[in-house]
């Protein structure tokens, strides 16, 4: 081999050797999930001295899920001179008005709402927080983005882990409205599954720390105040905080049984969008804070875990860097023999592959029960979309670690609750970028890759590379594919 082939091939292993080693990691959550078994934390009942509690609803250009929230809210089981609830509208649109209506509406039926409205979106989400906590009354508060329908036992459930002063903040389980309506709402829910009961489950129980998500989390304003408040130089504010406040000492709560339903997004790019925003506001948050972390008195494990936890997204350019050196790198092989080829690539592949397959697996099993084997059916399309957002998301990181500013996108909702296509009839989109096209060069790539591995009878491979190329086609198919008879439709009602 010369000096370039063997470049080619020590930077394809070596990139293959880290993401089978950040695919074992997940191996870790599962083991720290059931070693922990016992230490699960359950609803503890009210305290006889209820406290006040400030209900805060951010929301920008929700038209069609804002009067699903606030009826939701309204309906939460808690006496009503302890309960505020604060309308945080950012809105351009018509929201507005329908968000003044309906707390015109829920005032006269004798709730405390209040509906404030900003002109500059500064900060956005975070921004919008701050300047509500300024005048919240709550000695807690529970927080509601707009695609979230609240539990009406959420207080009930969640104020009495307060007893305990060291706790700072409780967070539920989000549910899926809409987990049914496509294969990708489907894809979604077994992601945030994953997430949701392994993660936070396995974090919570060993005493690591997790994170509130943004929503459908309830904070002690002490906690908040204490930790810096919220701040906006993040595109995860909540990721950000959840930091702060665990590095100064606060306790969090993971409750996996009190579960808030939220709309999962229905078009690919509106689910590319929010992955992007998530991916680099978590780098953003990993230079912000892991110095600190790293310095800090805490103990080895709970750093260890801090490391994997904000620097997960790592993954994704390492994933197209490990797509792009895939074909050189079989091809340089060829040579060597299919032997080689076999018992170094499909054994890395397979503890990469085999470690997400596992998560994602036991994570359903959890919440389904005996039913849990018919979502064994969707687990090769996760593994696919989950290649597929790699460019997508390695883009994010990449930006993330750049510094690179960019505003807080938000995910259109349409109040997609069943089957039908009404909502692409419906205002909001998320604007394309070269992303789909990228995607569709790498989908075209591995298709040619998957022609020279069937050529040359590389069959042991095969399996690998149609993923990759399921996964990127899909991703850039439904992108520019998925809002064609709606775009048109849409210019002309913003017009």
């Amino acid at each position: 081999m010369n000096p370039l082939e063997s470049a080619v091939l020590g930077l394809y292993f070596l990139t293959l050797v880290i993401l089978a080693a950040l695919g074992s990691h997940r191996y870790i959550m599962v083991y720290l999930y059931y070693r922990h078994r016992s230490r699960r934390a359950m609803p503890i009942p009210l305290p006889e001295r209820l406290p006040r509690v400030t209900v805060q609803l951010p929301i920008f250009n929700e038209m069609y899920v804002v009067d699903r929230l606030l009826d939701s809210v309204a309906r939460i089981r808690y006496p009503r001179e302890l309960l505020e609830v604060q309308v945080l509208d950012d809105s351009t649109d018509e929201t507005q008005v329908i968000a003044r209506d309906a707390t015109e509406r829920l005032r006269s039926a004798g709730l405390d709402i209040h509906y404030l409205h900003r002109m500059d979106r500064r900060g956005f989400k975070a921004g919008a927080l701050e300047e509500g906590l300024a005048a919240a009354r709550g000695e807690f508060i529970l927080v509601f983005d707009a695609d979230f329908v609240a539990p009406p036992d959420i207080l009930e459930r969640t104020l009495g882990q307060f007893g305990d002063p060291g706790v700072g903040m409780v967070q539920a389980r989000w549910g899926h409205i809409n987990r049914d309506y496509s294969l990708l709402t489907q894809v979604q829910s077994i992601l945030l599954d994953g997430h949701f009961i392994l993660e936070h489950g396995a974090r919570n129980r060993s005493g690591r720390f997790f994170n509130f998500n943004g929503t459908a989390g309830i904070w002690r304003r002490r906690a908040i105040e204490e930790a810096g408040g919220w701040q906006h130089d993040t595109l995860t504010e909540d990721l950000d905080l959840s930091y702060r406040a665990q590095l100064r000492g606060w306790r969090f709560v993971y409750l996996e049984d009190v579960v808030s339903p939220a709309e999962l997004p229905v078009e690919m790019n509106a689910f590319k969008a929010q992955q992007h925003r998530w991916a680099k506001g978590s780098v953003q948050t990993c230079r912000k804070l892991l110095p600190r972390i790293l310095a800090s008195p805490l103990p080895l494990p709970v750093k260890l875990e801090a490391v994997f936890h904000l620097c997960a997204n790592f993954a994704y350019p390492l994933t197209v860097l490990m797509s792009v050196l895939m074909f050189p790198a079989m091809v340089i092989r060829y040579n060597m023999g299919f032997y080689e080829m076999l018992i170094v690539d499909v054994p890395l592949f397979c503890s990469a592959t085999a470690s997400v397959g596992a998560f994602y697996v036991l994570s359903q099993r959890e919440i389904f029960g005996a039913d849990w084997t018919s979502r064994l059916k969707y687990l090769p399309a996760v593994l696919s979309v989950g290649i597929g957002l790699s460019i997508n998301n390695a883009k994010a990181v990449i930006e993330g670690l750049l510094g690179s500013p960019s505003e807080f996108t938000r995910t259109p909702k349409y109040r997609v609750e069943g089957a039908g296509d009404e909502w692409k009839h419906k205002r909001y989109r998320v604007a394309q970028s070269f992303v789909p096209l990228a995607e569709m060069l790498l989908g075209l790539y591995f298709t040619a890759m998957a022609a020279y591995a069937a050529a040359y009878e590389l069959y042991g491979t095969l399996p690998f590379i149609l993923l990759f190329q399921a996964g990127f086609l899909y991703a850039a198919s439904l992108s520019l594919f998925q809002n064609v008879g709606r775009v048109a439709m849409v210019r002309e009602q913003e017009a």
